[in-house]
């Protein structure tokens, strides 16, 4: 598993970023291909964040923890990622299609720059390939990053492009571009 590491008003040791390789590289053993983590180490009002992200053929699983300890927040942050991976491992593998943790990976976004407007000032900018998937892995894929949407290329539409969105009032939204209603 190859490692990131950031630090958010705050330095971390050697030994802590040793004891979170050590318990990250043990999730390395759920993924075919070599993933990569990203973690990141701060303080927020005296007590510890450790985020986890990792990354594999274009999954994302992340999991952030606030704790009083920076070593039982990594702890905290692995069991979760750990959790989520069972439990969508076998959900992806059962409802969707075989092999879907085993695809190709997809580059995942770059940022880019972009001309300022007159009117409206775009402060970022992401550029990212749109995998086909049905709505199902789109929903779950937005779920594990955390999002509110999620676009992708609907299999079940022809490969229109999509949108998944969590509703205020609780389940799933669809928005396809060619007003089929799935």
């Amino acid at each position: 598993m190859k490692f990131t590491f950031a630090e958010k008003r705050m330095d971390s040791s050697e030994d802590l970023r040793a004891y979170a390789v050590k318990k990250i590289g043990k999730l390395d053993r759920f993924f075919k291909n070599e993933a990569e983590a990203f973690v990141t180490f701060s303080i927020e009002r005296g007590r510890f964040r450790a985020e986890i992200t990792i990354h594999n053929n274009g999954l994302y699983y992340r999991a952030s923890e606030l704790t009083n300890d920076m070593y039982a927040s990594v702890d905290s942050g692995v069991a979760a990622i750990e959790r989520q991976i069972r439990r969508n491992k076998t959900r992806l593998e059962k409802r969707l299609r075989e092999g879907a943790l085993e695809r190709d990976a997809v580059p995942a976004f770059v940022p880019t720059e972009e001309d300022e407007g007159e009117e409206f000032k775009i402060v970022r900018s992401k550029r990212f390939s749109i995998k086909p998937m049905g709505v199902q892995e789109a929903i779950l894929q937005m779920n594990l990053l955390e999002h509110e949407f999620f676009v992708f290329r609907n299999m079940d539409a022809e490969d229109a492009i999509a949108v998944v969105y969590k509703r205020k009032n609780g389940g799933y939204g669809l928005i396809c571009d060619d007003g089929q209603d799935d």
